[in-house]
C-alpha cells in the first residue's frame, strides 16, 4: 500500500474527499483514507462508511460486508480509543477509484450544503460522555445495517453518518438532529410492529374461526 499524507486538518471535509479521488492511482486503499482524515477519523469514517452502506443499501448482501469496518469504528468510540485501529489487512484492502468518484458525486452536494450550515456548537452533545453513549448507539444501529434487510438499512446509515458528520465538526445541532431522527426511526419500527403483529393475530384468529366453522359442518 502506498505511504499518504494529507493534511485534512486544513481543509473542509468535502474537499478531502475530492482531493482523495483526484489522485492517479486507480486503486483506493482504506488506509488511504484513515491518513487522509487525520485526527477526524472516527467522525469522518463514520460518514464515510455510513453514506457508502446508505448508498449501497438496495445491494443484497452489500452492507453485511461494507458494515463490518463501521462496527469496528463504533465500538472503538465506546471504549474511547483516543486513535483509530484497523487491522493491517482492512488497511490494504482497496476499491476502484473509480467507484469512490462515483460514489461521492452522488452525495457531494447535499454533503457541501450540511458543511456550510455546520459549526462548532452545543459542546454538551459532543463530550466524552456523549461520545460514549453515541459510539452504543451507533454500534446497535451498525448492526442493523449488517441485517440482510432489504431497504432495511438506509435510515441507520445515514444516522451513523450525521452522528460522524456531528462529532467531527463537534456540531451539537446535527447530534441532536441525528438523535431525533434515532427516535423516529424507533417510534415507526415499533408502531409497524404493532400493527404487523396485529394484522397476524387476527389473521390468525380468522383462520381459527374458518377451521371451527368447517369442522362443524362435518359433526
Amino acid at each position: 500500500m502506498p505511504d499518504y499524507d494529507f493534511q485534512s486538518d486544513h481543509r473542509p471535509f468535502s474537499r478531502v474527499l475530492d482531493d482523495i479521488g483526484a489522485k492517479d492511482d486507480p486503486k483506493l486503499y482504506l488506509g488511504e483514507l484513515v491518513n487522509a482524515f487525520g485526527e477526524r477519523g472516527f467522525g469522518a469514517l463514520m460518514v464515510f462508511f455510513g453514506l457508502i452502506n446508505a448508498i449501497a443499501s438496495p445491494i443484497p448482501g452489500s452492507t453485511t460486508i461494507l458494515g463490518a469496518p463501521m462496527l469496528l469504528i463504533c465500538l472503538q468510540l465506546v471504549i474511547r480509543r483516543d486513535q483509530l485501529w484497523m487491522p493491517r489487512w482492512a488497511l490494504k484492502s482497496s476499491l476502484p477509484r473509480e467507484n469512490y468518484r462515483a460514489t461521492i458525486g452522488k452525495v457531494r452536494r447535499p454533503l457541501q450544503f450540511v458543511e456550510r450550515l455546520s459549526r462548532p456548537r452545543l459542546d454538551f452533545m459532543s463530550s466524552e460522555i456523549a461520545e460514549v453513549v453515541i459510539g452504543v448507539v451507533t454500534t446497535l444501529l451498525t448492526l442493523i445495517v449488517m441485517l440482510p434487510i432489504f431497504g432495511g438499512n438506509l435510515f441507520p446509515s445515514l444516522f451513523v453518518a450525521l452522528f460522524g458528520f456531528g462529532l467531527m465538526q463537534r456540531d451539537g445541532v446535527l447530534i441532536g438532529v441525528a438523535w431525533l431522527g434515532v427516535a423516529g426511526f424507533c417510534i415507526f419500527v415499533w408502531a409497524a410492529w404493532e400493527l404487523i403483529s396485529r394484522l397476524f393475530l387476527a389473521s390468525a384468529g380468522w383462520f381459527v374461526s374458518l377451521g371451527d366453522g368447517v369442522q362443524g359442518l362435518f359433526s
